[in-house]
């Protein structure tokens, strides 16, 4: 059954409860696929590094135009074993976006280095290139962490501003890593996220537009012995069949399962995308004027992970909506420097990042929403506003 015949066919259902994320109404649309995949896998019983693995490894590659790419157990797991074998280490500062997921930092924390918060663009949500620039100039001043990577987060699923970011790092000596978490499936210019930078992390977690029925997630790189080296940490450090542990690693592989789901949702997730993003044109007109929405610049396509608008009173607008029965999300309602984790990490001033926490709202942005309830969430936000 197609997006749209689903759709179609769900328009009866357009005034009960509309739920923020809706996996079930995918898995009705794509069950008999995936069941037959996961009775492959139990057949063959290969359930570690199975058959399935290297085919979404191929396949994954190929899509985001990148050279390799390693499935690993979670999108966190994915930005540590990338550090590790980028040899990031303590005494080491990595620049993060100060508005994301605390994945981001933790992950930088886990392996001994120092995360230093950088504001973002309001209007974009990402990374602020000029910001940026004043924290590796605060870090190269108080020499006390040797400047060493930036992690941009691809928030909400737009792609970070790449092009300033990689001047930024060429002109500082400094390598990036893409988080990639919630825009597989992005554009920026004639590039797919995954090819953006010379190493990307990405999840599988349910909820994300390429997700799994657990934890996964996938890194990309364009480079041969970066590949080698996260194929070595996420099994234990090993290589081939040799028992010794030729550096430190972890135990962070896909399962096959896994990857067996995720070939049946790569199948279809070209269409996903579309209608990720006619529900979001459909947002971006119903409700211009009314709230702000997060800018897509000229050349970007956003994967629409979320569907995030800004407001001021952002939690009288959400209790109207709960009340409407209407699912919404607050990514993120603290900026990572609030974190009670992150205390002292650093005490730079990141107003912008601030001022997002107190105003973001994701509205539901998922494939299988139907026309009819996307519109009652436009008509929803405008009574409430």
């Amino acid at each position: 059954m197609t997006i749209a015949r689903a759709a179609a066919a769900l328009a009866v259902a357009d005034e009960g409860p509309i739920a923020l994320f809706d996996l079930l109404r995918q898995r009705a649309r794509l069950e008999g696929r995936i069941k037959a995949g996961i009775d492959t896998v139990l057949t063959h019983g290969q359930f570690i590094l199975g058959p399935e693995v290297e085919l979404l490894e191929k396949r994954l590659a190929a899509y985001a135009g990148a050279q390799h790419c390693i499935a690993v157990s979670s999108g966190r797991d994915a930005l540590m074993i990338a550090l590790m074998a980028m040899n990031v280490k303590a005494g080491d500062a990595v620049f993060v976006p100060a508005f994301t997921f605390a994945a981001s930092a933790a992950s930088v924390v886990s392996v001994g280095a120092t995360p230093v918060f950088v504001d973002v663009v309001e209007e974009t949500c990402n990374m602020d290139p000029a910001d940026l620039e004043r924290a590796i100039a605060e870090v190269k001043r108080e020499g006390k962490l040797v400047p060493r990577a930036i992690m941009p987060v691809d928030l909400y699923g737009l792609p970070a501003d790449y092009a300033a970011i990689g001047a930024i790092a060429a002109k500082n000596n400094l390598e990036i890593l893409a988080d990639a978490a919630q825009s597989f499936g992005g554009v920026s210019g004639n590039r797919r996220v995954g090819s953006l930078a010379a190493i990307s992390a990405t999840s599988f977690y349910p909820t994300k537009p390429l997700g799994c029925y657990g934890d996964g997630g996938a890194i990309l790189t364009e480079s041969a012995a970066l590949a080698e080296a996260v194929r070595a940490i996420r099994s234990h450090g090993r290589t081939g069949s040799g028992d010794a542990a030729e550096r430190l690693g972890l135990t962070g592989r896909l399962d096959t399962i896994q990857a067996a789901i995720l070939l049946v949702k790569l199948d279809v997730f070209d269409a996903e995308l579309r209608r990720r993003r006619e529900i979001a044109a459909r947002y971006a007109e119903g409700l211009k004027g009314v709230v702000e929405q997060q800018a897509i610049p000229d050349g970007m396509e956003s994967a629409y992970a979320l569907y995030t608008i800004r407001v001021p009173g952002r939690d009288g607008l959400k209790a109207k909506l709960d009340g409407e029965r209407i699912g919404t999300g607050l990514f993120y309602r603290l900026a990572l420097h609030q974190h009670p984790a992150f205390k002292g990490y650093n005490a730079r001033a990141l107003p912008a990042s601030e001022r997002l926490a107190n105003e973001v709202l994701s509205l539901p942005v998922h494939p299988d929403l139907t026309d009819g309830e996307a519109d009652r969430v436009i008509e929803a936000v405008r009574a409430a506003l």
